[in-house]
């Protein structure tokens, strides 16, 4: 003898099939957790699908329960940036019409950090030319003759200084 295993419809057909003898949802669940076994739902399973076919509904197939539609897309936001990236969360939930949380995920999900007030891509993110750019204009800041001659004296002072990390406010 084939084990039989229930899925879902099959136990709705058969709940349905209780629920026309008059059956109680005590009653329904005890019969069939004994021809089941342990693949029977639970017994607040059977009363939600008693609820359902007392007001009518006798579908046994299983409902599409996806995720909500995006309430607006990375395009949209992305954008936003492109036109002022100085531009904080709060402005961009005015003008997406959308939570703060939901323009916060979707910042770190396109791999956005904000810095001096700017929206930028996170580090790892760089493409070749903002690479290239970061890395030029650091070149041309240390061939400078003040910003070298800067350095060379801090270098000359360094027993001097005492690493103070105070916390920046936003502004």
């Amino acid at each position: 003898m084939t084990k039989f295993v229930s899925n879902k419809e099959h136990s709705r057909t058969a709940l349905i099939f209780c629920f026309h003898l008059k059956k109680t949802t005590a009653e329904s669940y005890r019969l069939l957790r004994e021809a089941y076994g342990e693949h029977t739902p639970s017994q607040k399973t059977y009363e939600r699908w008693f609820q359902c076919f007392k007001i009518g509904d006798f579908d046994i197939a299983n409902k599409e329960h996806g995720k909500p539609p995006k309430k607006y897309e990375d395009v949209e936001l992305q954008a936003l940036l492109d036109e002022d990236d100085s531009q904080t969360q709060k402005q961009l939930v005015e003008q997406l019409s959308v939570s703060q949380q939901a323009v916060s995920n979707r910042l770190r999900g396109m791999g956005k950090i904000q810095k001096v007030d700017r929206w930028v891509p996170h580090m790892s993110e760089l493409n070749e030319r903002q690479m290239e750019r970061r890395k030029n204009t650091c070149e041309i800041l240390l061939d400078t003759e003040e910003s070298h001659s800067c350095i060379v004296s801090l270098l000359g002072m360094k027993s001097e200084f005492f690493f103070e990390n105070p916390k920046r406010k936003k502004s």
